[in-house]
């Protein structure tokens, strides 16, 4: 794995709704958030009936970007970014406004086109989920930008006036009226028609997460949360016809965003309607993360992000790192042979887990399995389905300890199966075996060697090593391993190598 020092980035994203500073530490291909202001500045309220940028929103945003001036200040050496979308880019005052952000704050600020908005969004969710396909819609304030994906690529793009700021109208909501604008805004839309969409934006993520709410979701994680067309557009349509006062009493619902709720749930409705969409997934990467991830180099956006982001998260000296790949190599093989449980990336995930071995030496060893899995289960680590969530989760409880069950099973059973857990546990148990073989020197897995068939799991080591296999503990760990499988256990000294 290529190993890149930490880096220290900001992206300061001026918005039609949100002015928002994130930093970020970049750990390779892994992407961390490490501090996140946000300020409801309303920039776009009044662009579509006046054209220019609201008063107050500017008097808001100049304060919040002086701000965040000074808190980069004192970052040297990082990375900043700095970008104005829809509001900026659409009102006749924009260039004067990017001027006087100049003037009082040392920020040049880049006006991005409404073609690269929607291309650094496609990046960015790209940047969670290296192999998405299908279209991603970018909702914010003022626009929607759609780009076509083919495997992590962004293609063709697109922008839609369709933004709250851009459809709301004096006097009350009319959703039947704003049904219909929408509607005929999105009329091209059609050329993006694709089965799986993309949901990138605040509207959209706060939608997700009302859903989670009603249906009793176990998982509060946004990032790759998945519904059926009918699923997103039954909810849509439920915060579409919800008053103010209603929103700001639903659960999952953000206060802040009552206003503006209802005309996202309708723009997602069409979107689903007008590209023909079968499942919705959600990002919690967009745009911001876009702009990182063009910045990395080709050989590290080459990189997957779960197995560098738990390599990361799990890293303390270079030597835990050097554990994690030696425990890959040495049971990986063992399990290629079973049925896979995960869809096909049972060795990416497996792969991904290994790096997980030192996780948790921290903690205090009575309560370690089970704030290890709270910890994984959650983690902002992109590249992976709650499922694989759930799988990690398992193996890291059972890399500490045989307990039948952790704390959390009652979410683990609703996201993972029985042979899936199974599986899960191990993986666990063969990652548990492997660090205590080695007395977690990696040097001396690549002398013993792991093998299971149908009937029987096999340790062994080079006739020279065979030293390694003895011990109570080293047993009863090669025996946790071979009863979770279902198979007989064999330890025995191999042959001279």
């Amino acid at each position: 794995m290529i190993r890149v020092e930490p880096i220290d980035a900001a992206v300061i994203d001026v918005g039609s709704n949100s002015v928002r500073l994130v930093v970020y530490r970049l750990e390779g291909r892994a992407i961390w958030q490490v501090y996140n202001e946000k300020v409801l500045a309303g920039l776009g309220r009044d662009i579509a009936s006046t054209g220019r940028l609201n008063e107050a929103g500017v008097a808001k945003t100049l304060i919040a970007l002086r701000r965040f001036q000074a808190l980069l200040g004192e970052k040297t050496g990082a990375r900043i970014f700095a970008v104005a979308t829809a509001a900026v880019r659409d009102a006749k005052d924009g260039p004067a406004f990017v001027a006087r952000v100049r003037g009082e704050t040392g920020l040049s600020l880049r006006v991005l086109t409404g073609e690269e908005e929607a291309r650094y969004s496609a990046l960015g969710v790209a940047a969670g989920l290296p192999e998405a396909s299908g279209v991603v819609g970018d909702l914010g304030g003022g626009s929607l930008e759609l780009v076509a994906m083919d495997a992590g690529r962004p293609g063709a793009a697109a922008t839609f006036p369709v933004g709250p700021f851009a459809l709301i109208q004096p006097g009350s909501y009319d959703a039947k009226a704003i049904e219909a604008e929408v509607a005929r805004r999105l009329e091209p839309a059609g050329a993006f028609a694709a089965k799986t969409f993309h949901a990138v934006g605040g509207a959209w993520r706060n939608l997700a997460l009302i859903h989670m709410h009603m249906t009793g979701y176990p998982l509060e994680i946004i990032h790759e949360y998945r519904l059926s067309a009918n699923e997103a557009m039954e909810t849509a349509r439920l915060i579409s016809r919800q008053s103010r006062g209603s929103l700001e009493r639903m659960g999952g619902a953000s206060k802040k965003r009552a206003e503006t709720l209802p005309y996202a749930a309708t723009v997602l409705t069409a979107v689903i309607e007008r590209l023909d969409v079968g499942e919705v997934i959600f990002s919690a990467f967009g745009l911001r993360e876009g702009l990182l991830f063009e910045s990395m180099t080709p050989q590290v956006r080459a990189l997957d992000p779960l197995v560098t982001g738990l390599a990361a998260l799990a890293r303390r000296p270079a030597d835990a790192e050097a554990l994690g790949s030696a425990l890959d190599r040495w049971l990986s093989p063992a399990f290629v042979g079973l049925n896979p449980v995960l869809d096909g990336r049972d060795a990416l995930v497996i792969s991904a887990a290994c790096r997980l071995a030192d996780f948790g030496a921290r903690l205090h060893p009575d309560h370690r399995a089970n704030l290890a899995l709270e910890q994984v289960l959650r983690a902002p680590v992109a590249g992976q389905t709650h499922t694989e969530r759930a799988f990690l989760a398992v193996a890291i409880f059972a890399r500490h300890t045989a307990i039948v069950e952790p704390d959390e099973q009652h979410i683990l059973s609703r996201l993972l199966d029985f042979s899936a857990q199974r599986r899960a546990k191990a993986v666990g148990a063969a990652i548990r075996l492997g660090s205590d073989l080695c007395g977690r020197n990696p040097a001396l897995l690549r002398h013993s060697h792991l093998d299971i068939d149908d009937e029987t799991v096999t340790l062994t080591a080079d006739a020279n090593r065979a030293d390694l296999l003895l011990g109570d503990q080293t047993r009863r760990r090669a025996e946790t391993l071979a009863a979770t499988l279902g198979r007989r256990l064999v330890v025995r000294p191999g042959e001279a190598r």
